[in-house]
């Protein structure tokens, strides 16, 4: 499968990718918009299987012109949200790969509306994929979990979060480092939300242990590019105040 980079296809892998296109753009015409390093993900994410990628191709343009009509979530749908803090822009990994940084002691589920809650989902997923520079296709997220308690608890709002990034933004995250996980937390995530995640993407999710964190994450990420609060130089942009413009066709290249 593919490589931090997303890997180097081989001539057999690019044949199934133009297979899938014109299977897809037979379907919908939309499908000329999406570009073939898209189609590969896709591909990837169903192990290659043309009909499995073709079917979540074509489900992901039904829901991106739903979801995204304009191309792009506007900032004031997701106004409540980005007010909470609880998304933030790094620096990148050693690989290459943006850094996405978490609160989820900022989240609380009595407060949280869905409907907004999806589109700041896809609002920072379009961020954070627009950031991804040529020749690498994957992001990096930090999730911190210190100060998380029941108040906290959304079991609803992850998997829906974990869905939208599944199936319609496939083989983007490269790892999701867990830190500072409470025990409850665990018990949620083991019994509710880890049966519901896809094979592929189980593993991608990292739980660090404390006494293991500065290696785990010097390791990661070199210094530099480290947050701050984990006792690097990288201060955090809070999303809100992240001021990058969507990128051209967004709404087609997850």
């Amino acid at each position: 499968m593919a490589s931090a980079g997303g890997g180097a296809a081989g001539e057999g892998e690019w044949l199934k990718v133009a297979q899938l296109r014109a299977m897809v753009q037979a379907q919908d015409p939309r499908a000329k918009e999406v570009d073939n390093l898209t189609l590969r993900r896709f591909l990837r994410a169903r192990d290659l299987n043309v009909d499995k990628a073709a079917a979540m191709l074509l489900k992901f343009l039904r829901w991106r012109s739903e979801a995204a009509p304009e191309g792009f979530v506007p900032e004031e749908r997701v106004r409540r949200e980005l007010a909470q803090d609880k998304a933030f822009m790094g620096g990148v990994d050693r690989a290459g790969r943006p850094i996405l940084v978490g609160f989820l002691a900022n989240h609380y589920s009595a407060n949280r509306d869905m409907a907004e809650f999806k589109s700041f989902v896809v609002y920072f997923f379009d961020k954070i994929c627009a950031r991804i520079p040529r020749g690498q296709e994957k992001f990096l997220a930090i999730m911190d979990l210190k100060g998380w308690g029941y108040a906290n608890c959304d079991v609803r709002g992850y998997l829906a979060a974990i869905e939208i990034m599944q199936n319609y933004y496939p083989e983007r995250l490269g790892k999701a480092l867990m830190i500072n996980v409470p025990y409850i937390f665990m018990k949620v995530w083991k019994t509710m939300i880890y049966p519901f995640i896809d094979t592929n993407t189980r593993d991608k999710f990292v739980f660090v242990e404390d006494k293991s964190l500065q290696a785990t994450l010097r390791q990661e990420i070199d210094e530099s590019q480290l947050p701050e609060f984990l006792g690097g130089k990288m201060p955090l942009i809070p999303l809100k105040d992240y001021v990058q413009q969507p990128a051209p066709h967004q709404g087609v290249s997850n």
